[in-house]
């Protein structure tokens, strides 16, 4: 199919990026039909809004920055996109990426969890207190190569 993008303009698609979210995105609970697009930059992907061009994300998976990482949502929240092994889970960070990209944050606290098996997701809310909605990109990548170097 043939979508029209924030990041792209028109492309096409393929039926295994699109993904349904029936609740939608905090915020933009309207909008249930999104694309799942390689950036142009690895490790970032965009999270495209099928039904309004403006409306995109960009997302990284939190386990690039924080190897630690785990969701830690409430099992009924994975049970409503019919998560049934790790295999059928992806999860991203929505990413903020100021003027000064060393800067960029990841929102841990508010995580993308999608069954890549039905290309269905939902947004949760984490419950340990531990993941913030501005996690220092770089900051923690810079943590992870100092800990690796010792």
């Amino acid at each position: 199919m043939i979508a029209r993008t924030k990041p792209y303009g028109e492309i096409e698609i393929a039926d295994r990026q699109c993904l349904h979210f029936p609740g939608g995105l905090f915020g933009f609970e309207d909008l249930t039909e999104f694309a799942l697009l390689d950036a142009q930059q690895a490790p970032f992907y965009w999270l495209q809004s099928l039904q309004r061009v403006e409306v995109a994300f960009v997302l990284l998976d939190p386990r690039f920055f924080r190897p630690d990482y785990t969701p830690d949502v409430d099992t009924q929240e994975t049970a409503q996109i019919e998560i049934q092994s790790e295999d059928d889970l992806l999860v991203f960070a929505i990413v903020t990426i100021p003027d000064d990209a060393s800067r960029m944050t990841a929102n841990l606290q508010g995580p993308i969890l999608v069954n890549r098996r039905l290309r269905v997701g939902r947004q949760s809310i984490s419950l340990n207190p531990r993941w913030g909605v501005r996690h220092g990109v770089m900051e923690e990548l810079a943590r992870a190569q100092q800990g690796a170097a010792c």
